[in-house]
């Protein structure tokens, strides 16, 4: 019985490579994205997830290996696959000398779909009150939000964001990151890519980590950092707990003083919060746990750069 192309996955890449002479760009990377999932890669800039998403929507041609996006092949360009696709790049081109809600009409127009959809798409990110304004007078964020409207104005089934929070101030970063929960909520499919980690670990379903072109992780962002098994370190000023009573804690494996503050790693950070908090209070008492970074740290041997 042959597989109904809803019940296979979004996107499919096996073994896929692209090279720019001497560098690397995508070197021999497959996954699979499930329909519904919000799938992430990150990694460093350089890394190659542009080029490797840029070969998934078939804005680039891999040197070997097999894409499926959506059951087709993205590559040659395929007239059929483009409206169900929705894209941000990292340049998005804007009608610069539109204001916002004539840029998103324009883009209706261009897509076919009733010019009505534009005021949907900039009340759903939370721009209906800059419809009039131009283009050119949005900040950086507010433009990202309207690159993200101009890729749902028809709909698309599959979703692909390229770094839509990069260059852009703390507050509309994570104003963007309510937009992108908001988007996933709706079931549809996300490929997304950040230096960022923390953006991962809060909004993906599963992350793809990419290091020099070649995927050296997959999994939900819990399961990759579980897989490292670290402590929980519990930091505790020191004016308020003695070394030795912090070493008398059930549950203390190590006890070390750095500035001031008694770190105390634990693997059951729960009976040890307990227990610090009855013998010096919970005022300034701060937990740290492992992170993405950690994960990207022990794959490849250095400190993670963005």
């Amino acid at each position: 019985m042959s597989t109904r192309q809803s019940d296979r996955p979004a996107v499919v890449a096996r073994g896929v490579h692209k090279a720019y002479g001497d560098v690397r760009a995508v070197d021999g990377v497959s996954f699979t994205v499930d329909r519904g999932e919000f799938f992430g890669v990150i990694g460093p800039n350089g890394a190659g997830k542009t080029t490797l998403i840029e070969i998934l929507e078939g804005l680039r041609r891999a040197d070997t290996g097999e894409v499926e996006v959506l059951g087709l092949s993205p590559w040659p360009r395929n007239p059929a696959l483009l409206p169900r696709l929705g894209l941000q790049t990292q340049n998005s081109a804007f009608f610069t000398r539109l204001t916002a809600i004539e840029h998103l009409r324009t883009v209706t127009a261009l897509y076919g779909v009733d010019r009505r959809r534009a005021d949907d798409v900039l009340a759903l990110v939370g721009l209906t009150g800059k419809a009039s304004t131009r283009v050119d007078r949005l900040s950086g964020g507010q433009r990202q939000r309207l690159a993200i409207a101009a890729a749902l104005t028809h709909d698309p089934e599959l979703l692909f964001f390229d770094e839509p929070t990069a260059a852009v101030d703390p507050q509309a970063r994570r104003s963007l990151w309510d937009l992108l929960r908001r988007l996933k909520a709706t079931g549809k499919t996300i490929i997304y890519t950040t230096h960022h980690i923390d953006e991962a670990e809060a909004l993906c379903d599963r992350v793809a980590i990419v290091d020099q072109g070649r995927l050296v992780a997959l999994d939900t962002p819990r399961a990759l950092v579980n897989g490292l098994n670290r402590p929980t370190v519990v930091r505790v000023p020191a004016d308020r707990l003695s070394t030795e009573d912090a070493r008398g804690i059930e549950g203390v494996d190590a006890v070390t003083l750095e500035a001031a503050v008694l770190s105390l790693s634990t693997q059951v950070p729960g009976r040890v919060l307990a227990a610090v908090s009855d013998l010096a209070g919970p005022h300034e008492v701060r937990t740290h746990t492992a992170s993405l970074e950690d994960v990207y740290l022990s794959l490849t041997g250095r400190e993670y750069q963005p």
